[in-house]
């Protein structure tokens, strides 16, 4: 058993989710803002990649939540690059810390999980948070590398992503699936659920085709 996987992401009219500097730009609207907020209290966990912590530096938690109330915080950090002073290693929330299984960084959070020689193994990850903590359902917000890892692993059970009304433009600027290393034959093939207008742009509803 694993947990249920719900990506969800903003990205811009051209398709980036970041500028070219990969740092945090404005795509979503108001609307949208308060929906990802009540979808946050809808799971057990919100995940993100080591990327997002060093450009962004996000708490991932509810801004009148406490410790018992806000979902656990999952940060993948490979080879362990997340400083000691980032907030989503505060007191608001447990949070888990994911290495590769030769990284020897320590923290002061809930739990250090070594998992993986030479990339995290997703699959064996989500398996052990479900059985060693309970977790039944994750959300993963970025940035695009872990996204890509996730739909890479066929572990996405649903993709939303608001398209905003503006363009950032780089040939370089990341994407809501970035990364480098493979491309799906043929794609990975989902199917359209809903489409919902929210301000100056429009929520995306997917899910994964499975075969």
């Amino acid at each position: 058993m694993r947990p249920f996987i719900h990506v969800n992401c903003a990205m811009s009219a051209d398709g980036k989710i970041a500028g070219e500097d990969r740092r945090q730009v404005r795509i979503s609207s108001d609307e949208d803002k308060a929906r990802v907020k009540a979808l946050r209290r809808k799971y057990d966990s919100i995940l993100v990649g080591v990327g997002t912590v060093l450009s962004d530096d996000p708490h991932l938690t509810f801004k009148n939540g406490d410790y018992d109330t806000n979902p656990i915080r999952i940060v993948l950090d490979p080879h362990g690059k997340t400083p000691d002073e980032a907030q989503v290693l505060d007191e608001r929330a447990p949070t888990v810390m994911v290495t590769l299984e030769g990284c020897d960084r320590e923290w002061d959070c809930e739990e250090i999980i070594r998992c993986g020689t030479d990339r995290i193994d997703l699959q064996a990850l989500m398996e052990r948070l479900a059985e060693d903590i309970g977790i039944e359902n994750v959300i993963v917000e970025g940035g695009g590398r872990t996204i890509s890892e996730f739909f890479r692993a066929g572990l996405v059970d649903r993709y939303t992503v608001f398209v905003g009304g503006l363009v950032i433009g780089g040939s370089s600027a990341p994407t809501p699936c970035d990364g480098d290393g493979w491309v799906a034959e043929g794609g990975i093939q989902l199917r359209f659920l809903e489409c919902e207008p929210l301000g100056n742009g429009a929520l995306l509803t997917f899910e994964p085709v499975r075969e």
